[in-house]
């Protein structure tokens, strides 16, 4: 016979240590543990009753609101005068948004260039100075301002 403790909801050694541990911790860590263990057999119940809810919600509005005025919807309000300057008005914005994408992108290529320019560089020093200290005699001081070379 195994004698595993399970977390589930009442009130059993583990869930009062971990509320006791979360109010020293943080106390709403300890609040949320005493809420589990008194209501924690309801969660199910709860779960069912919000997707009901949220069921509910999308029989009664699903319709309209935000889908209807969409940018890719096929709206039409009646007035063929509005709906063709609208069409228009919306491929023009289209057409704005791609060429603020493209410069975007553009815009980070250069940045990204310019990194890599930058840590190439950056590298090519360390490299000239790494290698004109290797070069250098270890008596004579160094000339780039570090001080003396200390010999041990």
């Amino acid at each position: 016979m195994t004698h595993t403790q399970a977390l589930r909801p009442g009130w059993t050694p583990l869930t009062i240590a971990m509320m006791v541990l979360g109010f020293v911790v943080f106390w709403p860590l300890g609040l949320a543990m005493l809420a589990y263990i008194i209501w924690g057999d309801r969660i199910p119940e709860f779960r069912r009753s919000a997707e009901g809810v949220r069921d509910d919600f999308k029989r009664s509005f699903g319709g309209c609101g935000a889908k209807r005025w969409s940018a890719g919807s096929t709206y039409q309000s009646g007035n063929t005068a509005f709906d063709s300057y609208r069409a228009a008005e919306l491929k023009r914005l289209e057409e704005e948004r791609r060429k603020l994408d493209g410069e975007r992108a553009e815009f980070e290529e250069f940045v990204q260039n310019l990194r890599r320019a930058r840590d190439q560089e950056e590298f090519d020093r360390f490299k000239a100075d790494r290698s004109r200290a290797r070069t250098a005699p270890a008596s004579e001081p160094r000339q780039n301002g570090d001080g003396p070379v200390i010999d041990l």
